[in-house]
């Protein structure tokens, strides 16, 4: 079954631009509108009030809600507007390559440490004093806020903050990003290469985090190369779920562990040593062998069912090259 688009991809670039945009706007007005009128809360005090660790249950739901409204919801109605068949549109698909899967859990593995290496190689880019003191003031903004969200006193409030900062982001953002944005650029631009790197740009960019861009941005790629090798979005989901989770563990037991929540997170990234540069080298080596059996995998899977739309969007051609 090919699922042929209603309209075309600029066409389709277009809606899910405007839907997003204005998926944001709604998303923040509910947002303060719901502190305002359901916990009587001034408007202007709206932010602090989330940022406040005894509302950390209120702040990750509300923040879910944000994600679904923004990421979620716009991705949908522009691939019903393209297709009869929006969920197997942006590759909800129910068929699994478990040899894919279990490569995406290797890949989790390494993944976190290119971020690690990554996130150390960061702090060391030389910048002026003035730049240097926004990207800190930017830092301590998204710090503030994912500190409010996660503070984890009980093993219940863990299993809520692997729902609502683990898995619903996963399920969100995974949608919007490869679902929607990476598909549409792929299918416009007939580029594998450039329709992974522009989205991998923007899913690090809407985190809104200088010193997290490159490991985000790395974080892109792979989730980039998983969808258009798998051509299902579940994977990407899986790959996302388990590097968000492993993060919210880690945290959950160094808050046990009696640390403060501002130097347990600072605790995620390994600090620069002397060999950052030969663990990156072998973590993209690992991590390169891993996309390559994905795309052996995605081969075999063409050849024994040469119409199966669970598989990269070109099956025949060369992935990375211009059609």
């Amino acid at each position: 079954m090919n699922l042929q688009p209603r309209i075309n991809y600029g066409a389709q670039f277009a809606i899910l631009l405007g839907f997003t945009g204005a998926a944001f706007v709604i998303a923040g007005i509910g947002m303060i509108l719901t502190v305002t009128l359901v916990f009587h809360v001034d408007m202007n005090n709206a932010s602090t009030f989330l940022l406040k660790p005894e509302n950390a249950t209120k702040a990750q739901w509300l923040n879910t809600g944000f994600s679904f409204i923004a990421f979620f919801v716009p991705t949908i109605a522009t691939a019903a507007i393209a297709s009869n068949k929006p969920f197997a549109y942006t590759n909800f698909n129910t068929k699994i390559n478990w040899k894919q899967v279990v490569l995406v859990i290797v890949l989790v593995f390494f993944g976190m440490m290119l971020s690690g290496t990554l996130g150390a190689l960061t702090e060391k880019i030389p910048l002026s004093p003035q730049l240097l003191k926004k990207a800190k003031a930017l830092e301590d903004t998204y710090d503030e806020a994912v500190a409010a969200m996660a503070t984890m006193k009980n093993f219940q409030q863990y299993l809520i903050a692997l729902i609502v900062i683990a898995l619903a982001p996963a399920i969100f953002e995974e949608t919007l990003f490869r679902g929607g944005l990476q598909k549409i650029l792929t299918g416009w631009t007939k580029n594998a290469w450039v329709s992974i790197i522009i989205t991998a740009i923007l899913f690090s960019l809407v985190h809104f985090s200088y010193f997290g861009f490159l490991s985000r941005f790395a974080l892109g790629m792979l989730l980039g190369f998983v969808f258009y090798y798998s051509g299902n979005i579940w994977l990407n989901i899986l790959l996302h779920f388990l590097n968000n989770a492993a993060a919210v563990t880690q945290l959950y037991f160094l808050l046990k562990s009696g640390k403060p929540i501002d130097k347990a997170m600072n605790d995620n990234l390994p600090g620069m040593s002397s060999n950052t540069w030969i663990l990156l080298l072998m973590t993209t080596v690992v991590i390169g062998i891993i996309i390559f059996l994905f795309k052996r995998f995605k081969e075999e899977t063409a050849l024994v069912n040469p119409t199966a739309t669970d598989i990269a969007p070109v099956i025949n051609n060369n992935p990375f090259a211009n059609e």
